[in-house]
């Protein structure tokens, strides 16, 4: 599995722990940034990210910033991409196997960083299987 990630100015050490369960996972990742607590509108980091994952580049994404809304906001612009801002791990297990979704936002103003890692790990650990067909393809539907 290759997964992208980014983040803003604010989520930037959650991002690198993030970044370490990858790593302890074996999992190929690309950084888009920021890196370093520069200032960057997260805008930038969502649509710098998400056309890799829409391309098939990368099979997910994760976003994170202040709160993941704006990230999540951002990434959800983009045809076919369906990001879940998750900070329980309930929710994120569903955004696969229900949604089908491709991208996972957290915010690192609202989450601890034990329950981001634990929440990244299972997300990782569930294949993307379509969702719930019927409804994914409704979701799409709305695209156009």
């Amino acid at each position: 599995m290759k997964i992208a990630i980014g983040c803003d100015e604010n989520a930037f050490d959650l991002k690198n722990l993030l970044i370490d369960v990858l790593k302890s996972k074996g999992v190929e990742y690309k950084d888009f940034g920021v890196f370093a607590k520069e200032s960057i509108d997260y805008p930038d980091i969502a649509s710098a990210l998400i056309p890799q994952v829409q391309s098939g580049a990368y099979e997910r994404g994760i976003l994170v910033c202040g709160t993941g809304l704006g990230m999540a906001i951002c990434a959800n612009k983009f045809k076919g991409i369906r990001a879940a801002v998750c900070h329980d791990i309930y929710s994120a297990q569903r955004s696969i196997l229900s949604n089908d979704c491709q991208v996972l936002c957290m915010g690192s103003f609202v989450i601890g960083t034990s329950l981001a890692q634990e929440i990244l790990k299972v997300w990782l650990d569930i294949e993307r299987t379509g969702g719930t067909v019927k409804k994914v393809k409704k979701i799409n539907e709305l695209e156009k």
